[in-house]
């Protein structure tokens, strides 16, 4: 019947009033009834979005049906459309505003607010478009906690953060890298990745925690980095004891005892104020789709005709950065060969590309047609540009990898689930997306406040249902990693006979201490251990050093890759030699310009079947994800960890060690002065900081920085794009 009445709205005649009268009544009674008032809340969202259809004389009980569902955003929002009338029901609207933010929250959103002001610990799993961050400034606005964590899976997602809670830096100190002093004098804001929470050094109290995308915690879903989140959130509990809030789409359950343990709510919502509905195309061309040359043309020749013709805002799922960059590019080709115009859009990025990478880079045509990428490998600068791009609707086609479903924070009235694998397993062979995944790719479909209906257009067939439990291996302890059992305390430990936990005793206190701090693999680090006093003596003079060496760097990164990298981690196509050579040779050079020219150099005279703009394009990608995954987190991590363990052993030598701590920080902030990497931090281009580095003195404090710039005008020198200009003054209070 629900979908009998939707497709009755989606007609483009007007409701009678008959009709109109007669769904209100119909849906009055699905909300009367708690196991069918998800389907009464779908007729509504779909009558908002069909507004003009529905007959006059029932505007005033449609206006009371969307109040009795809880939609208290959308009375706010539509208010001069609406005829709200109903003087107990205008009261209920009032105690549905927020007390410190002003926003009107939808029913759920009401009844967690209520759990948080009440001390508990909360944990949510409720769909993308149900506003669960919109608690967050809710909680930071009240001003009831002095010292807050936030902890996100990507840089992006937090610099978004950022931007929200900038309004808030009278009452609190926004701290986003592991080098910034809390404040004594303020709250403290740190928003932080699970790794930097690890790396910091002392906090002080802390009173509240947040967690977004709180499944990583899990231990069975394959993620590399959940032993650090599992690692940062059990010492962030045990070493202050802190009000929590964890938050995550799609989730069914968490490890049985947590929540008792832990005075904690465990919050299932399948509430939106957005229909998503589905569209099978898999079904309408059964039999060819496929990945043979035909059947993956006639597959790309579907997507392009159908997006062309929704002409709205949708995001594509691709499986890799390099199908991104593929479809993206024969997509734009499609538009210029059919004749469609391009939008009139001036997008200073375009300078900026031209300048720094290529003026031959895909992206650019691709921008000239209105279509973004998105995926890990980019720069922050220009996925937050492009994200901004899309959300103002200066573009309309995003494609994306598996960042859709957690590295940014945006939706689409339409959705192509065109890829079905993530990644690739340790075999090499392609990942296939579960149902988990398709969940979350499926819920950016619409947007709360923007689309009433999003779309999810299915070019493979969904992924069955399965529940997902999520498990929090430091609590559970099964399975459990190395790298988290070792945090844990003897009284804390389930299985204190099990072979894993026995291995790691047998490790000397005094190593497991130095062990414990680094975080990362531990009889890896074990190796390192006693590769180290069996070489000191014949090695010493690689292993002491300040700035290294070709040949010194070749030795550290050699012991690293060889005992730091993780069984089942792809390292493809990357090799020990290359990144050698690559992060030696850019120390020297610190242009990314000239890393590009180089590596497609050598690609032009190793792919001879592709054309040089591919080739151009392969290159660019390659060297984005080297300076993302490898400079900006792998290599700066394992010179730390090295450098601790052979403090450690040429004290025991009684030899003077070396220190690769100033090192890996210039490698990790890209060569830019210790100082001025916080404006990375803050997405301003690295060109830009290169460009003004000269007029900002070495001995400011890294806190000061932005307001020098504002001061002194650094930011309105000539030297500057208009388009890294800006990226400064969007920093600007």
């Amino acid at each position: 019947m629900t979908e009998e009445i939707i497709n009755r709205i989606e007609q483009p005649s007007v409701l009678t009033f008959d009709e109109s009268f007669n769904y209100a009544q119909y849906c009055s009674s699905l909300l009367n009834d708690s196991n069918l008032e998800k389907e009464g809340r779908k007729i509504i969202i779909n009558i908002l979005n069909n507004w003009n259809k529905i007959h006059s004389s029932t505007i005033e009980l449609w206006t009371d049906l969307i109040e009795a569902a809880g939609f208290y955003p959308y009375l706010d929002k539509y208010k001069n459309q609406l005829n709200f009338s109903n003087l107990p029901a205008q009261i209920r609207k009032e105690m549905h505003i927020s007390d410190h933010t002003f926003k009107y929250y939808h029913d759920e959103q009401y009844e967690l607010s209520k759990i948080l002001n009440s001390g508990k610990n909360l944990i949510v799993s409720a769909p993308t478009s149900f506003g669960k961050s919109l608690l967050i400034e809710e909680v930071i606005a009240s001003m009831k906690f002095k010292n807050i964590v936030i902890i996100q899976p990507t840089l992006a997602l937090l610099d978004e953060t950022r931007k929200k809670l900038i309004k808030y830096t009278d009452s609190y100190k926004l701290i986003v890298r592991t080098s910034q002093d809390y404040s004594t004098e303020r709250g403290n804001i740190f928003l932080f990745t699970a790794e930097r929470v690890n790396e910091y050094g002392t906090f002080p109290n802390i009173d509240f925690l947040v967690i977004d995308e709180f499944y990583k915690l899990s231990g069975k879903r394959d993620d590399e980095r959940s032993s650090s989140l599992n690692n940062a959130f059990h010492f962030l509990l045990k070493t202050f004891n802190p009000k929590f809030y964890l938050l995550g789409p799609n989730i069914d359950g968490i490890s049985d005892g947590f929540e008792k343990k832990y005075d904690a709510i465990f919050y299932k919502s399948q509430y939106s104020l957005v229909d998503s509905r589905e569209v099978d195309v898999f079904q309408e061309h059964l039999g060819k789709f496929g990945t043979s040359n035909e059947k993956k043309k006639y597959k790309e020749k579907v997507l392009f005709q159908l997006l062309s013709t929704i002409n709205e805002q949708s995001i594509i799922y691709c499986s890799s950065p390099n199908k991104v960059r593929q479809l993206s590019k024969k997509f734009t080709e499609y538009l210029i060969e059919n004749n469609f115009p391009a939008p009139n859009n001036d997008f200073t990025l375009i300078e900026w590309i031209k300048e720094n990478i290529s003026k031959d880079w895909g992206i650019i045509q691709n921008l000239i047609y209105g279509i973004g990428i998105h995926d890990g490998a980019l720069q922050k600068h220009i996925t937050s540009s492009i994200i901004d791009y899309f959300n103002s609707r200066k573009i309309n086609y995003l494609f994306c990898t598996s960042t859709i479903i957690e590295g940014v924070n945006t939706s689409a009235k339409n959705i192509i689930y065109f890829d079905e694998f993530k990644g690739l397993k340790p075999n090499g062979r392609p990942k296939e997306i579960d149902f988990f995944d398709y969940s979350n790719i499926k819920g950016r479909a619409g947007r709360m406040m923007e689309h009433f209906v999003g779309k999810i257009y299915n070019f493979n067939k969904p992924p069955a249902n399965e529940n997902i439990i999520v498990d929090i291996p430091f609590f559970q302890q099964n399975p459990i990693k190395d790298e988290v059992l070792i945090q844990l305390s003897s009284d804390e430990i389930l299985y204190p006979h099990s072979e894993q936990i026995l291995a790691i005793n047998e490790i000397p206190e005094v190593e497991k201490s130095i062990i414990k701090k680094n975080g990362v693999k531990v009889h890896g680090q074990k190796s390192i251990f006693n590769i180290l006093r069996s070489e000191i003596n014949v090695n010493y003079s690689l292993i002491k050093w300040n700035t290294p060496t070709y040949i010194q760097l070749t030795y550290v990164i050699n012991l690293a890759w060889d005992n730091l990298t993780l069984e089942g981690e792809s390292t493809k196509p990357m090799t020990k030699a290359k990144l050698v050579n690559l992060i030696f040779n850019y120390g020297i050079k610190k242009n990314i310009g000239l890393l590009v020219q180089s590596n497609y150099d050598y690609k032009k005279t190793i792919m001879t079947n592709i054309s040089d703009s591919d080739i151009r394009d392969l290159a660019i990608q390659e060297t984005f994800q080297i300076m993302k995954h490898w400079f900006e987190y792998k290599v700066p991590k394992w010179l730390s960890v090295i450098n601790e363990i052979q403090k450690f052993i040429c004290q025991e030598k009684g030899l003077a060690p070396g220190n690769y701590i100033h090192y890996a920080n210039l490698i990790e902030n890209d060569f830019i002065r210790e100082n001025l990497a916080i404006l990375s931090e803050y997405g301003v281009p690295n060109s830009a900081i290169r460009k003004i580095e000269y007029k900002i003195p070495s001995q400011l404090n890294q806190d000061e920085v932005l307001n020098y710039i504002k001061a002194k005008g650094i930011h309105l020198t000539k030297e500057l794009l208009e388009y890294e200009r800006k990226k400064i003054t969007d920093n600007f209070r």
